[in-house]
């Protein structure tokens, strides 16, 4: 006797779930509209703008092929060496934000009197700018500024200090207008840490330094990583600085000045686009770099709250 296999009868249309329904299965629903915004924003205001800007780097105003611009910027030693005057600028400054946010960080996650005060007062830069940043260390640090004008007064110095128009005087604006955003990302950090690992430790015998050492060091550092490659991106597109308490035609002669000089006073926009997307490529190998070493270092949980 042979037992035929019946199909299984259809689903009724009014059986099967909903489509809203099947896509939050799949982790689509109506709170994904609230995205639009950032998307529309990222696509107006970095995706377009970067492909154009990409795509006119590749079309030299003089002729020559399409790497013309980039043959150019690579051939012209003058112009080569912008790459490492801004990597010595960028990458220190970068170091300097994030060791010193650190221990501020440390001393000011906990609750004690004057804690908004003094977040305050090291956020404060944050409002200032680059421009006004640049004024008042001239006004301080300048030939005829209170510094040199106290140090000449008691006898200490014979000739004023050349503290600004210099390397000096853009590493120290980049300082002042960058550590706030490096406090303030390590401080987000660091507060995320359960502290009951540190406590923990304690209890074991560790000491302060081994605490540090062996279970916050190694918790902060992918958010230390992440830190450093955003203070660096600020940094490595330095310009007002560069301009206005540095030397724009030497020691901080950075890259970003000859992109404006090649499409704002040369009117060489397809070279100053060439110049732009070889910022972008030192940027993003300096992060990936970052990152590439963050993930060796660590790969465990982050042991945040919640």
């Amino acid at each position: 006797m042979t037992v035929t296999a019946q199909a299984p009868a259809p689903v009724p249309e009014e059986a099967r779930p909903a489509l809203r329904h099947r896509l939050a299965e799949r982790g689509v629903d109506r709170t994904l509209i609230l995205l639009a915004p950032g998307a529309v924003f990222l696509l107006l205001l970095f995706c377009y703008p970067f492909l154009y800007g990409l795509q006119l780097s590749f079309q030299p105003r003089d002729g020559g092929g399409a790497l013309a611009n980039y043959r150019a910027f690579f051939s012209d030693p003058y112009l080569r060496e912008t790459i490492g005057i801004t990597l010595k600028l960028a990458v220190p400054v970068a170091l300097v934000n994030c060791l010193a946010a650190v221990p501020v960080a440390f001393r000011t996650r906990g609750a004690f009197r004057g804690r908004r005060l003094i977040t305050t007062l090291l956020v404060m830069p944050i409002t200032l700018g680059t421009v006004l940043t640049a004024q008042g260390l001239l006004g301080y640090l300048g030939p005829n500024g209170w510094l040199n004008k106290a140090l000449l007064g008691v006898g200490i110095i014979d000739t004023p200090l050349d503290l600004v128009h210099n390397y000096w005087g853009v590493f120290a604006s980049l300082v002042i207008t960058g550590f706030p955003f490096s406090y303030l990302l390590t401080l987000s950090y660091l507060t995320g840490i359960d502290p009951s690992l540190e406590q923990a430790a304690a209890t074991l015998g560790a000491s302060r330094r081994q605490r540090f050492r062996h279970v916050m060091l190694p918790l902060l550092a992918p958010g230390l990583a992440i830190t450093f490659c955003l203070s660096f991106v600020l940094a490595f597109a330095v310009f007002p600085s560069a301009q206005l308490v540095g030397d724009p035609r030497g020691s901080t002669h950075v890259i970003s000045i000859e992109a404006y000089q090649a499409a704002f006073q040369k009117f060489d926009y397809s070279l100053g686009s060439a110049i732009a997307m070889v910022m972008a490529a030192v940027m993003m190998a300096v992060v990936v770099l970052v990152l590439a070493w963050r993930s060796m270092l660590y790969r465990g949980s982050s042991g945040g709250k919640g």
